[in-house]
């Protein structure tokens, strides 16, 4: 791999790891005269295996350590179902979206309001559903926010963006109008994306997953599978597009050769948009989306295809970017927030990329704007949105758990 680090490139252990299914069954075909004993301790095995995840997945791990820093996490609300993002409004509240179809007010103590109406239909089936939330820059003056989406459509589905007019009391979408829908609607129900990221100069990137069965289609300049898109607010293509006077060239895309972007951020200080994708088995990446360039998928990659097959031509291919970074086995990353605030000063300017299959918090080592390593902070829950809190603390979005939670310093 180019330009990384090699400490960079270890194989971290996975964080998931359970007791083989053999070795679970194996206790009924011993011989009879050993069974009860084996049933006996094979039951307080998983007993006990229950209890301490159980005690594991909910205690708040006070003085743990990250990056030199001390830290708890602490809940800030529950009992939401399948949470998939949150977005702060100036006010101190902030919105969650539940991929079935809600979405949901969060007051400055943690109460969870009631659904908000309006919300465009999704297809709330496999990793479809109501995805990403974004605040426009200018709500204060506005009230818009911004949805994405499995949109559903007559050939099937796909991921699609619409904007409205929230209510002041925080009860209503007005307005609503979809901007963007990714083309083409195929079948199936994975490999959405979705993040949405409002750059400074008020450019609106969505990230767009291959959609699983039609990857070969992220290397295919008509659709936006597979693609990071670049549009206006109001979903229109800003005239300084790499394609824009591509013949059969999507006008919107930005960069291409993508698998399934669920993570994105701007990069404070340097205005960059980072993206953080799900490989196969293996090669979880971390990628700088440039305007007009092919990030390989799936003639290169790391890892292998779920059937164990080589992908592509390997890991390199001449007009093909090398990630920054990349994890095998696979960590599955979803959500990602550079730390920008005051109280963890050991934590400014890295990246942070929530695991889900990995159970973690993930800490991308950054520096002058390489990758250089990883650490982690082990949650025992599928952490799907990262986000840097303007309370300075970094905030989690667990979705087994239906939980927001905070990362605060130790002391606090």
């Amino acid at each position: 791999m180019r330009g990384v680090d090699p400490a960079a490139r270890h194989t971290p252990t996975p964080l998931n790891s359970v007791l083989p299914d053999a070795q679970l069954a194996a206790g009924p075909r011993t011989k009879r005269r050993r069974g009860a004993a084996r049933h006996a301790a094979l039951g307080a095995l998983i007993l006990l295996i229950l209890v301490a995840a159980a005690t594991y997945a909910f205690a708040q791990p006070v003085g743990a350590r990250l990056g030199g820093e001390q830290v708890r996490v602490v809940p800030f609300a529950s009992g939401l179902d399948t949470p998939w993002s949150i977005a702060f409004l100036p006010d101190g509240r902030l919105l969650v979206t539940e991929r079935d179809g809600r979405l949901r007010p969060v007051d400055a103590t943690g109460k969870v309001g009631a659904p908000i109406s309006g919300v465009p239909q999704v297809a709330a089936r496999g990793q479809g559903g109501l995805l990403d939330v974004a605040v426009d820059p200018r709500f204060a003056q506005n009230r818009l926010i911004y949805l994405s989406y499995a949109e559903p459509r007559p050939e099937g589905a796909a991921t699609a963006v619409a904007r409205g007019k929230l209510s002041d009391d925080l009860t209503r979408l007005t307005d609503v109008d979809v901007i963007f829908r990714q083309q083409p609607a195929v079948s199936g129900g994975n490999h959405f994306g979705s993040r949405l990221v409002f750059a400074p100069d008020g450019m609106l990137f969505v990230t767009l997953g291959d959609r699983f069965n039609y990857m070969d289609k992220a290397q295919d300049l008509t659709t936006t599978l597979g693609k990071v898109v670049r549009i206006l607010p109001d979903g229109a293509i800003p005239p300084d597009n790499p394609f824009v006077e591509k013949d059969g060239a999507r006008a919107e895309v930005w960069s291409y050769g993508h698998r399934n972007v669920q993570a994105a951020v701007i990069e404070p200080g340097t205005d960059r948009l980072w993206t953080v994708e799900h490989g196969p088995r293996g090669g979880d990446e971390v990628n700088r989306p440039e305007a007009g360039k092919n990030y390989g998928w799936p003639v290169i990659g790391y890892g292998r295809h779920y059937s164990g097959a080589k992908i592509g031509v390997g890991t390199a291919k001449e007009g093909m970017e090398q990630p920054l970074f990349y994890w095998d086995p696979s960590i599955a990353p979803s959500g990602a927030a550079f730390y920008s605030g005051d109280a963890l000063p050991g934590w400014r300017g890295q990246l942070f990329v929530g695991a889900l299959a990995g159970q973690a918090l993930v800490m991308v080592k950054v520096r002058d704007g390489a990758v250089i390593g990883e650490e982690r902070l082990p949650m025992g829950k599928r952490i799907r949105d990262v986000r840097m809190g303007p309370d300075g603390a970094l905030w989690l979005v667990a979705e087994s758990t239906g939980e927001i939670l905070r990362v605060v310093p130790a002391g606090r």
